[in-house]
């Protein structure tokens, strides 16, 4: 199935979208991220100052309520003072203005003053007024100070007790109602943008202030959401963190602890306000990227269009040369690189044609040489060295056993698919050895060494070449025993000066050779069994130092007069290093 092709205002688009969209997008991104970390910084800034300073303030105006009911509980209690501690109580409701009412314990819990701006003021032993929780507190702890919970005193204003013990148990206690209404108003003027706020809670998630005050009446209704908020806030490391205020719009939130009263002022500011900067900076690198964008449409139309002409004279000449139109010529005029490829096209069709022609003279070659050997042939620019001429060569015969039975017994199926294993495993060999291929006829094979290119030691270079191709013989024939073929390999060499040269008629040639080298390599391919390379004196004489021989004494020989000596290779033989 054919690649699908993409057209050239895709291509030349999708590369001008990298070269002009992409750096605009990544530095739209960076701007974005870096201005993303720089808001979160200040941010976190921000929120810290606002948090640190109402938690200062709360702490400041608590401490300061702690030390002035220190001093009422200075000295220890005595017969008949009743009345000027209930003056020092008066004094301190005029210095602090939060502090609703004072009541005097002495050091065994029994109230001895109340002093108040809303109820009737007593002093005296009072032993009816019922147990405080304040001085129980007191009395049973180590500490000296005491922070009741808050409460609301007529649904409205937020109010807490602030208990003091004296340095001695006779001093007694000093009880001191305290109205919040300082602590609302200092959350309450804390600004963050124009919709961030602060509120404080204690440590069970109740609201202490808020500047919606209707949050702050319904009191333990919303404490779980508050104490989620506070563990959201809690795991950013004093740092703003994005969470979900209570109602489930996204924040970026702070807070501080104020230790002593067990209470955290949280600071939050929407995340749609607290990013409104950022999101501007997007749009603005959007429409930089939108711009770039179409910029880059408008070049890749008008480049693809002035391309398109050019391009399509190169796909028609490519088509034609694609023919076999090797003589075929583009031109092209536009004075740049388009042009200067028409010319290298152009130069391309005439090499390709020069190539044409050499790889067909190179393939009538091969049909009779080894394609290395057909190589050198046409790299020499003419077929001189296969005119006929006398050389010395090595003739090797090689041929099946027993082919002729197995072929009669099998069907055509199964004598071609045995022939397309031995022809594959022995062609593989000839050709790296660079041997000359005569004769092909079914399971017979005829090969030349030293003809028509020169081997430096032809008679070592055959015999390496049968010691190989007898192993890979014998690695085929295990198979065929076990499908019951029974098939071996017989080779013959013989070495001697022969006539070799191209014989036959136009269109069809032949390279062989004519002498007696050729006959005996035949009779001795004839005479071995399988498994068996026969060899000639000469090629015996030539491979002696290589390889060791074994002399199997003189036979007779059809055609030959005398008994010709005969050697053999023996069965473990490997092939040395040497090649032709």
């Amino acid at each position: 199935m054919p690649k699908p092709h993409r057209t050239l205002f895709f291509k030349y688009f999708f590369t001008l979208f990298i070269a002009v969209v992409m750096p605009l997008a990544l530095g739209a991104m960076g701007e974005t991220w870096f201005g993303y970390r720089e808001q979160r910084v200040h941010l976190t800034e921000l929120l810290r100052s606002e948090s640190r300073s109402a938690a200062d303030r709360i702490h400041t105006f608590t401490d300061g309520i702690r030390d002035q009911l220190g001093w009422l509980v200075q000295f220890p209690w005595t017969v008949g003072q009743d009345e000027q501690h209930k003056v020092d109580a008066r004094r301190l409701l005029r210095q602090v203005p939060a502090i609703s009412s004072v009541s005097l314990f002495d050091g065994a819990g029994v109230q001895h003053a109340m002093v108040s701006r809303l109820a009737i003021n007593r002093a005296g032993e009072d032993t009816n007024a019922p147990a405080d929780p304040a001085v129980a507190e007191l009395r049973e702890g180590a500490s000296k100070v005491w922070y009741g919970p808050v409460r609301y005193q007529r649904g409205s204003e937020p109010h807490m007790t602030i208990a003091v013990s004296g340095n001695r148990d006779a001093t007694g206690f000093a009880i001191a109602d305290v109205n919040l209404k300082l602590i609302w108003e200092v959350v309450t003027a804390i600004k963050i943008g124009e919709t961030g706020e602060a509120f404080v809670i204690d440590d069970i998630g109740r609201l202490v202030a808020h500047p919606d005050i209707s949050l702050v009446l319904r009191g333990d209704a919303t404490a779980d959401a508050f104490n989620r908020l506070r563990r959201d806030i809690a795991k950013s490391s004093d740092s703003a963190t994005e969470t979900e205020d209570i109602a489930g719009r996204p924040v970026v939130a702070l807070a501080a602890e104020i230790p002593s009263l067990k209470w955290t002022v949280v600071v939050q500011q929407p995340a749609a306000e607290a990013f409104a900067s950022i999101r501007a900076s997007l749009w603005r690198s959007l429409l930089l990227v939108a711009i770039g964008t179409l910029l880059a449409v408008v070049l890749a139309y008008w480049l693809a269009g002035r391309m398109s002409g050019p391009i399509r004279v190169l796909e028609d000449g490519a088509q034609r040369v694609g023919a076999g139109q090797f003589d075929h010529r583009v031109a092209i005029s536009t004075g740049d690189e388009l042009e200067r490829l028409a010319t290298r096209f152009n130069e391309m069709a005439k090499e390709l044609g020069l190539s044409k022609e050499k790889s067909d003279r190179i393939n009538r070659l091969k049909r009779f040489l080894a394609p290395q050997i057909a190589e050198l042939v046409e790299s020499a620019g003419d077929d001189a060295v296969l005119e006929g001429q006398r050389r010395e060569v090595v003739a090797v015969f090689v041929d099946l056993r027993d082919f002729t039975s197995f072929s009669n017994r099998n069907e055509p199926e199964v004598v071609m698919s045995v022939l397309d294993e031995y022809h594959a495993a022995v062609g593989t060999i000839i050709v790296r050895y660079g041997a000359t291929l005569t004769n092909f006829a079914g399971d017979g094979l005829m090969l030349l060494i030293n003809a028509p290119v020169s081997c430096p030691n032809p008679a070592l270079a055959a015999l390496n070449l049968t010691i190989d191709m007898r192993s890979a013989a014998q690695s085929l024939a295990a198979g065929w025993r076990e499908r019951s073929y029974g098939i071996g390999l017989g080779t013959g060499l013989a070495m001697g000066p022969a006539t070799v040269g191209r014989i036959g008629y136009e269109g069809q040639f032949a390279y062989t050779a004519i002498g007696n080298a050729v006959n005996l390599a035949a009779r001795l391919c004839a005479a071995a069994i399988d498994g068996q390379i026969l060899v000639d004196q000469a090629v015996a004489s030539a491979v002696d130092g290589h390889i060791s021989l074994m002399a199997l004494g003189t036979i007779a020989i059809k055609g030959y007069d005398q008994q010709v000596p005969v050697f053999a290779v023996p069965p473990d033989a490997v092939a040395t290093s040497a090649r032709p």
